[in-house]
């Protein structure tokens, strides 16, 4: 019978341990269309750079708190993402960085060439 740490290690030898950095925005529950464009802007821009993994509002439409997942090396180069959001030089969020380490999920892909609709669970 294996041993505790061997199982644990059976169980999670093959996971991906992939390191994310989630930064969770506190909104301060402030209204934040004033600076929403230049936001989603700067964020659209992370993902074209490839540094965006997700990010999004949480309890839509309830707060201005929010969560983004950003793929960098460093906790620094995190902060320096979060300290360059509009809605933070504002001085409209405050935030926190967590390292996020991924082992278990799943992502589904599909692409239809034939109509060219794409689908993603």
């Amino acid at each position: 019978m294996a041993s505790f740490q061997e199982r644990v290690q059976e169980l999670t030898g093959k996971m991906w341990r992939k390191k994310f950095f989630a930064i969770i925005w506190d909104g301060r529950d402030v209204d934040l269309r004033p600076h929403l464009v230049a936001h989603l802007e700067y964020m659209i821009q992370l993902e074209r750079d490839g540094k965006l993994f997700a990010s999004g509002p949480l309890d839509f439409g309830k707060s201005s708190d929010g969560l983004t997942v950003v793929r960098v090396d460093t906790i620094e180069e995190a902060r320096r993402i979060a300290l360059n959001d509009p809605f933070v030089v504002n001085g409209m969020r405050s935030f926190r960085i967590r390292e996020w380490m991924v082992m278990e999920g799943s992502l589904s892909i599909t692409v239809n060439f034939s109509d060219r609709s794409t689908s993603i669970s």
